[in-house]
C-alpha cells in the first residue's frame, strides 16, 4: 500500500498543489481508517518537494517513486521510495528517511538513541536500515528486489550532518546508508554525485509490470531471516524449557504436524480447511512466553513454514523484540485488530497473552471474535496461550470453553495443553493456591504459613518503600504496582508528578503521606533522565523502582520482589470481596460499570500484580477494614 505512486518527473511538478496533497491525505484515509495528523500532513509539505526537486535534478526523472510505502509485515511506513532497475535489470527499491531536523544530539546510556527537542528517536540510519533490512528479507519472500537506503535531512546543516555521521561506527551495518544534509542537495552539485549521494547511482527506469509485481507480491519472511531468529532465540536462556514446559512443546509440535497432514489431504482434492487450533492454558509463571518463543525458534527452522510470534500486549513486544534484536522484524509483533500480512496456510501463529486480544465480549454477543476468526481462517495453525484469570478489561476476554465451540462448529482442528506447574514465585505452588483464592470473589484464603516464598504485609507505604529500596540497592529487581486508583494526567515528558499519594494515621494517630509517580508515558526514554525508563521497560530497566506501575505496564513480565499497593477499587467488607468502580481512574468502560461487573476485573487485575514477583511480594491496602482482614492472614513485615 502506498499514498502515491507515479514518475517523479511528473509527482514533482504537482507536489507542491494543495489538490495533490487533498488528494494523497483522502487516499491515506481510505488505507488506514483516520486522516493524516496535522504534524504529518506538514511534513509531506515541506518534505516531498525537496526530496523530488533533488531526484529531478539527478538525472532521475524517469524513475518511479512511492510515496507512504507500508511494510505490511511490521506496520511502518516508508516516507518515499524510488523504483528503478539496476544495470543487470534487477528491480531495485531505494528506501528513503526525510528529516526536518535542525539538530540532534546523542542520548546517554542509549547507544543509537538521539536526542531532537524533547523527544528520544533511533539514529535515522538505524532506521532506514531497518527498512531495507526488512525489503530485503521480506518482499517477495526476499526474491529478486534489491533494496537501498538513504537518509535526507533537508534542513540540517554540514555541521550536524558531520556529527550524525560520526555516531555511525565504519563496520556497522548502519555506515552503509548515506545521510544527506542541505549542502548535500545544494543546486549546482552535479546530476551524477547527486543520484550517487542519494543512493540511486546506475538506476533506470524499471518497466510499469516489474514495478507492478513489487507492489503487488506476498510480504513473507526469507529462509535467511528466519533462520537468523531461530538462532537468535536457541541462544536465549530465558527460552530454555523444563519438564512440562518441553512436554507442552512437544504436543504442540504433534498438532502442527497433524494439522498439516490434514492440509496435505485436502490440498490434494483443491481445497482448504479451517485452521487448526491448540490452546495452552497456564497460571502465571507456568512458562507461556517462554514456550512460544522456543516454539517460534523451531518453526523458523522448518522449510516450508512460515511462522509469527504476536503478543496483544505492546510492552511484552517491545521486551522480546529488545532480546532478540533486528532478527525479531516483522516476525515477532504486537496483535491489535488486523491480521498480519503474508500469512498463508503453512503459517502457524503463536499468539501469547491471548487473554489480552481485544475481543468486545460485551458487545459482540455469542459470536466468535471477528478479529481471531479472521485469523484462524487464514492460517494452518493458531496457538493460543491463555489465561482466563488475567483478563482485565470490558474489551478482552476469551475462555476455553469458548475457543473449543468455535472449533467444533467450523470444524477446525482442536487439542487443548494445560500447564500446572509454575516456575516464578520460587516455584511455590502453595502461594500461587493462596493467591488464587485470596482473590476469588469470596477471598477465601487461609492464613499464610510461610514456606519457600517471601510474603508478608507492609504495615504502611513507607515500609514497602523501604522493602523495595532495600532489595534495588543490593542490586536486585524490585518494582512497586498498584490499582489505577490514582489520577494519572502527567504527560509523556519528565518531571513526573507524584500522583501515586497515599495519607495514613501512624501509631501515634498523626497524620502520615506517602507519594510516587507513575511510571514514564512514553514508548521511548526521554533525554536528560536516564533512571526514567521508557514504559515498555519500566519492569526491567534503571530507575524503574522508583515509579509505580499498574496492570498494563506490568503484566507479562517479572522482577525478583513486588510490592503491591490495594487501591480503594477492590475492598473487603462482611466478609466478602466488593468492588468499588467509582475508585477507578481507569478507562471510562470500566468504572463506569455495575459493582458486581467490575468485581472480577478487579480481582484478576490483583492477581496479576500479586504473581509478578519470582522471590517476594508485599501486600498493601489503603483501605483500613481490607488491611485488617490481611493482617488476619499476613505476618507483618
Amino acid at each position: 500500500m502506498y499514498v502515491h505512486r507515479g514518475i517523479i518527473d511528473d509527482v514533482a511538478r504537482r507536489a507542491a498543489r494543495p489538490e495533490f496533497m487533498d488528494a494523497c491525505a483522502t487516499r491515506f484515509r481510505a488505507l488506514h481508517g483516520a486522516a493524516p495528523g496535522e504534524e504529518e500532513a506538514g511534513s509531506w509539505r515541506r518534505s516531498w518537494p525537496v526530496l523530488l526537486d533533488a531526484l529531478v535534478r539527478a538525472g532521475l526523472g524517469g524513475l518511479d517513486v512511492l510515496l507512504e510505502l507500508s511494510l505490511p509485515g511490521t506496520g511502518e511506513r516508508v516516507d518515499a521510495a524510488v523504483v528503478g532497475q539496476d544495470a543487470d535489470g534487477a528491480l531495485t527499491v531505494v528506501a528513503v528517511e526525510l528529516k526536518q531536523w535542525t539538530g540532534a544530539r546523542p542520548v546517554p546510556g542509549h547507544p543509537g538513541m538521539l536526542e531532537v527537542g524533547r523527544r528520544s528517536v533511533q539514529h535515522p540510519a538505524r532506521q532506514v536500515g531497518g527498512y531495507v533490512h526488512y525489503l530485503r528479507g521480506w518482499a517477495d519472500g526476499g526474491n529478486g528486489v534489491r533494496a537501498r537506503g538513504a537518509v535526507v535531512l533537508h534542513n540540517a546543516s554540514a555541521d550536524v550532518i558531520e556529527r550524525l555521521r560520526s555516531m555511525v561506527s565504519p563496520d556497522s551495518p548502519s555506515a552503509e546508508f548515506p545521510l544527506l544534509g542541505r549542502d548535500d542537495l545544494a543546486v549546482g552539485v552535479p546530476a551524477g554525485d547527486l543520484a550517487e549521494r542519494l543512493g540511486c547511482a546506475g538506476l533506470s527506469p524499471a518497466p510499469g509490470e516489474a514495478v507492478d509485481r513489487f507492489l503487488a507480491g506476498e510480504h513473507r519472511p526469507s529462509e535467511q531471516a528466519m533462520e537468523r531468529l531461530a538462532a537468535n532465540i536457541e541462544d536465549q536462556r530465558p527460552f530454555r524449557l523444563i519438564g512440562e514446559q518441553d512436554r507442552a512443546r512437544l504436543a504442540i509440535l504433534d498438532a502442527v504436524r497433524e494439522a498439516d497432514a490434514r492440509e496435505d489431504g485436502l490440498g490434494a482434492a483443491g481445497a482448504h480447511g479451517p485452521g487448526g487450533m491448540v490452546v495452552v492454558t497456564g497460571g502465571p509463571g507456568t512458562g507461556k512466553t517462554a514456550i512460544a518463543a522456543r516454539l517460534m525458534g523451531e518453526l523458523c527452522r522448518e522449510s516450508r513454514r512460515n511462522p509469527r510470534l504476536l503478543t496483544p500486549s505492546g510492552t511484552l513486544t517491545r521486551q522480546l523484540q529488545r532480546l532478540l534484536r533486528e532478527e525479531s522484524r516483522g516476525l515477532v509483533a504486537t496483535f491489535k485488530s488486523k491480521t498480519p500480512g503474508g500469512l498463508d496456510k503453512n503459517s502457524v501463529v503463536l499468539l501469547d497473552e491471548a487473554h489480552r486480544a481485544a475481543t468486545y465480549p460485551h458487545q459482540r454477543g455469542t459470536g466468535f471474535p471477528a478479529v481471531l476468526r479472521n485469523l484462524l481462517d487464514r492460517v494452518g495453525v493458531l496457538v493460543l496461550f491463555l489465561d482466563e484469570r488475567q483478563i482485565v478489561r470490558p474489551s478482552e476476554g476469551l475462555t476455553l470453553d469458548e475457543l473449543a465451540r468455535h472449533a467444533q462448529e467450523s470444524g477446525a482442528a482442536f487439542r487443548h495443553v494445560d500447564l500446572e506447574t509454575q516456575f516464578r514465585c520460587n516455584g511455590s505452588q502453595a502461594y500461587h493456591r493462596w493467591v488464587d483464592l485470596l482473590f476469588s470473589p469470596a477471598g477465601a484464603a487461609r492464613p499464610w504459613n510461610g514456606g519457600s516464598y517471601d510474603l508478608a504485609l507492609a504495615t504502611d507505604p513507607d515500609a514497602l518503600a523501604s522493602w523495595v529500596d532495600g532489595h534495588t540497592a543490593q542490586g536486585r529487581s524490585a518494582r512497586i504496582t498498584a490499582g489505577f486508583c490514582w489520577p494519572w494526567d502527567t504527560g509523556e515528558v519528565p518531571p513526573l508528578e507524584p500522583e501515586v499519594a497515599i495519607r495514613w494515621h501512624g501509631p501515634d494517630h498523626g497524620e502520615r503521606s506517602w507519594a510516587r509517580p507513575w511510571n514514564l508515558r512514553s514508548e521511548q526514554p526521554v533525554p536528560g533522565f536516564p533512571d526514567i525508563p521508557a514504559r515498555p521497560y519500566w519492569a526491567t530497566d534503571r530507575g524503574g523502582h522508583d515509579q509505580v506501575g499498574c496492570i498494563y505496564t506490568a503484566q507479562g513480565l517479572e522482577y525478583a520482589f513486588g510490592a503491591v499497593i490495594m487501591g480503594g477499587d477492590l475492598v473487603r467488607r462482611h466478609d466478602r470481596w466488593r468492588a468499588r468502580p467509582e475508585a477507578s481512574y481507569d478507562a471510562v468502560q470500566l468504572r463506569t460499570l455495575p459493582p458486581e461487573q467490575y468485581l472480577p476485573y478487579a480481582l484478576n487485575t490483583y492477581r496479576v500484580l500479586a504473581t509478578r514477583a519470582t522471590h517476594g511480594t508485599r501486600l498493601y491496602s489503603t483501605d483500613p477494614e481490607t488491611q485488617a482482614y490481611l493482617a488476619s492472614l499476613l505476618p507483618g513485615s
